[in-house]
């Protein structure tokens, strides 16, 4: 028997259709791309297959996913790009990934099956749904009787296209997500299941207009662990292959944004239709369970000067949430930087921003070097204002995936400057630059949730902080929809929005 021919690949990023900026080529290639031989091996144990951010993440899963089953598969890698969540994909970058993913899936020869690890929030300049645009091309590469399986991030825009010509998408289970690796895995185990026609993949989804929900939305607390839970008993039943519930983000331009449940059977639409009902209904039940309260700086100072035993033992973090870059945000806010400056100047902190004039004017001054430089508030104005730092030239150097970068202290305050978005969810990243967060009191991320995973060894408290900023939750509010949406719109019937979404009649 021949081996089963199993092409791999990834293109993903996830976009805030709220920032000013574009994505380019460029920023794909700093943070991770591969292609063929270098990506299959960043795909083995040992290694890393994305440096800086995940040793194993879903290709990696994949692959381990098809080495453990007792029939031949070969695997073919065609490209990973994988960039930090930005602004929308300029048309010649999507047109670039687009193009190469092609030529390499249609080099390869005739395949087996595909896996597709994408994101599902991706946006470009010509459209809301690159993403399913994707899948369709390589759906009309392979054709109707080749299986395509996708991976998507649980905050992915669930859309017609995507399920239309997809086998299955598969979502994450966890935020902080903590399981790449695990969903890689099950897309092989699908994936290869389908090419052998073990199974007879029948799908159901519905699609929430619903913007905001879930408390914390962290699948471990209230009140999405029972969602959670429930949906791994769905998952008991032999009938079921897979569920997923997807909490898209807020800061996407689909003009059909919202959660959604999406359910695989092994041919029982009956069933399909009933569970993914069930989950929607659960996810729906969420919707008016308010997210954590936010802190203003000052109010945050006071919690940290307040948590002496915390900043002992390790440190306050405080998440900047207006400026979440990992969620798209340019990463030049200064109100946070600007408040330590002045209420906190007798503590140590950390904190970083975007400035690439800054970092050009200063990264070959003498380190000890007195400074003065402006930073932020050049790339949204409207957003955030300039900041004047006075202070001394502590550090440069190189970081991962972020470009150069200074650090310039004023008091105890360090700013570490890049030259791109600074994605601050690891202590790595202050490490690089030589600053030590065991010895901190402050330490500010720009992250939501999985800098909690990455930061358990120092975090000793964690506070929220709000300013003013394209990640802030009514952000979205100036965004237009095709439906009323929750919690802009009081909805009686989250059916009617669903039906016409899906093409549903009545």
């Amino acid at each position: 028997m021949k081996p089963l021919r199993l092409a791999y690949a990834r293109i993903a990023q996830e976009t805030n259709a709220l920032s000013p900026l574009r994505t380019e080529l460029e920023d794909f290639h700093r943070v991770h791309y591969l292609e063929g031989d270098e990506l299959a091996a960043v795909c083995v144990p040992g290694q890393t297959e994305a440096e800086g951010f995940l040793k194993n993440a879903e290709l990696s899963g994949f692959c381990q996913g098809c080495r453990s089953q007792r029939v031949a598969i070969e695997t073919i890698p065609l490209v990973s790009a994988w960039a930090v969540p930005a602004a929308r994909l300029s048309t010649e970058c999507m047109d670039t990934l687009s193009e190469r993913l092609e030529t390499l899936l249609k080099a390869a020869g005739p395949v087996d099956g595909v896996y597709l690890c994408l994101h599902g929030a991706m946006r470009s300049e010509e459209s809301t749904d690159p993403d399913g645009e994707l899948i369709a091309m390589v759906r009309a590469i392979v054709g109707e009787s080749v299986p395509v399986v996708v991976s998507l991030d649980l905050h992915a825009v669930i859309t017609p296209l995507k399920v239309e010509r997809a086998d299955a998408l598969c979502a994450y289970k966890t935020n902080p997500h903590r399981d790449h690796k695990s969903v890689g895995k099950r897309c092989a185990q699908l994936l290869i299941d389908f090419a052998l026609k073990k199974r007879k993949p029948v799908v159901a989804w519905r699609s929430l207009p619903m913007l905001l929900g879930g408390g914390t939305t962290l699948d471990f607390l209230q009140p999405m662990r029972t969602v959670f839970k429930r949906m791994k008993e769905m998952e008991k039943d032999p009938r079921v292959l897979d569920v997923s519930a997807f909490m898209s983000q807020p800061w996407h331009d689909h003009p059909d944004l919202g959660w959604a449940s999406y359910v695989v059977t092994d041919d029982d639409p009956d069933l399909a239709e009933t569970l993914a009902d069930e989950l929607a209904e659960l996810l729906w039940a969420t919707k008016d369970v308010p997210p954590p309260a936010f802190d203003s700086v000052e109010q945050g100072i006071v919690k940290a000067r307040a948590a002496k035993v915390a900043r002992q033992l390790g440190a306050v973090f405080f998440c900047d949430t207006s400026d979440v870059v990992t969620a798209g945000a340019p990463g030049e806010n200064t109100e946070v930087i600007r408040g330590l400056i002045k209420g906190a100047s007798d503590l140590n902190c950390l904190a970083a921003l975007r400035d690439e004039d800054a970092v050009e004017s200063l990264y070959e001054r003498p380190i000890g070097s007195g400074v003065e430089v402006t930073v932020g508030g050049k790339i949204d104005p409207e957003v955030t204002s300039p900041l004047t730092l006075e202070g001394i030239l502590v550090g440069c150097g190189e970081t991962t995936g972020f470009g150069r970068a200074v650090v310039v202290r004023q008091g105890k305050v360090s700013v570490c400057i890049t030259e791109k978005s600074p994605a601050v969810m690891k202590p790595a990243f202050y490490q690089e630059l030589g600053l030590s967060v065991l010895k901190a009191d402050i330490v500010v991320v720009k992250n939501f949730f999985p800098w909690r995973l990455f930061c358990a060894l120092y975090n000793r408290k964690s506070v929220n902080i709000q300013t003013r900023g394209i990640t802030d939750l009514d952000a979205a509010k100036v965004l237009e929809f095709e439906d009323p949406m929750h919690p802009m719109d009081e909805i009686l019937d989250w059916r009617i929005a669903d039906q016409r979404r899906r093409s549903v009649s009545d």
